[in-house]
């Protein structure tokens, strides 16, 4: 099968990906749309006609947000909170066309977890976008013909899921291992969930949004931002490194997930660069592409099983 590609490229903005769609009348969610990609993504779906929830941990953040973009609702959402996110699914009442599950935590310097003993980085990136997106199951197929588009990113090339020891409690701590592994997760719950809500007309895609300067980097040390380029000669935080995008060419991707006829229908596919990734069985220059084990249909179902088990779900 041909890989799916589009007009758009890494060069792309949001605006641009959306220009002349009209999104009038339909519903979207994005987490962690206070900044960042995020904050990109909200705004081109609401420029566009959309109506637009930020679901943010910060409702002050989202209050600032929400003030810049426009007409946009804001709710709280913690990741890490599952009261804040049961609260939010059974209070959404009729159709929900786009979910963009954006929101993410990246390199904790130190292994924590939540109460319930999961690995932050798995609880945040994979388990609490997991239950959202299982929470608002009957308001995405109620839309006939909704999209999930999640936010991974091509450092699930650094690791895959080690369903041994997910949260790290008997192999020791690696930051970015612990991030990767959390990425494939998403790319991973993509696939089961595209074969399992095909029916009810929902289709779900993950992308990588390219490298950007954003609140994401706010765990690294001056070492490892000079190791990701985003430094420059005198050590200070560049705005756009060479080689990286801006938060609006960022968010071309979900976007374009989101809500571009050029990718009507798609579904379980994980994109890069408004272009659907090639696989890939080990990371190359420039961490381009997907890994094989992050689409594999036996890993996806192991995944969907043991995310319910956590979750508690039937």
């Amino acid at each position: 099968m041909p890989r799916i590609t589009t007009p758009f490229d890494a060069r792309s903005t949001a605006r641009e990906v959306l220009a002349g769609v009209d999104l009038t009348g339909r519903r979207a969610v994005v987490t962690g749309a206070s900044s960042g990609i995020g904050l990109e993504t909200a705004r081109a779906l609401a420029a566009a006609g959309a109506e637009v929830t930020l679901a943010v941990r910060d409702p002050a953040a989202g209050e600032r947000a929400a003030a810049a973009i426009g007409d946009v609702r804001v709710a709280r959402v913690d990741l890490l909170e599952r009261s804040t996110i049961d609260a939010f699914t059974s209070g959404w009442h009729g159709p929900l066309h786009i979910l963009v599950n954006n929101a993410g935590v990246m390199a904790l310097p130190e292994r924590t977890t939540t109460p319930e003993g999961w690995e932050t980085q798995f609880a945040v990136n994979h388990l609490g976008h997991a239950a959202l997106t299982l929470g608002l199951h009957d308001a995405l197929t109620a839309a006939g013909d909704a999209r999930v588009v999640t936010v991974s990113s091509a450092a699930h090339l650094m690791s895959p899921v080690v369903f041994e020891d997910v949260h790290y409690t008997s192999r020791p701590y690696d930051a970015w291992s612990a991030y990767g592994q959390s990425k494939t997760a998403s790319i991973l719950f993509t696939v089961a969930l595209a074969k399992r809500w095909a029916p009810g007309g929902v289709t779900a895609n993950a992308l990588h949004p390219g490298g950007i300067v954003t609140a994401l980097q706010r765990h690294l040390d001056e070492n490892q931002l000079r190791f990701v380029g985003a430094l420059d000669e005198q050590g200070r935080v560049m705005d756009v490194p060479r080689g990286w995008k801006t938060p609006e060419q960022g968010a071309a991707t979900s976007v374009l997930l989101a809500a571009s006829p050029h990718v009507q229908g798609v579904t379980g596919r994980y994109f890069q660069d408004c272009a659907e990734a090639g696989v890939v069985t080990s990371p190359g220059d420039g961490m381009n592409g997907v890994a094989s084990y992050a689409l594999d249909d036996d890993a996806a179902d192991r995944l969907w099983d043991e995310t319910l088990r956590l979750l508690r779900r039937p």
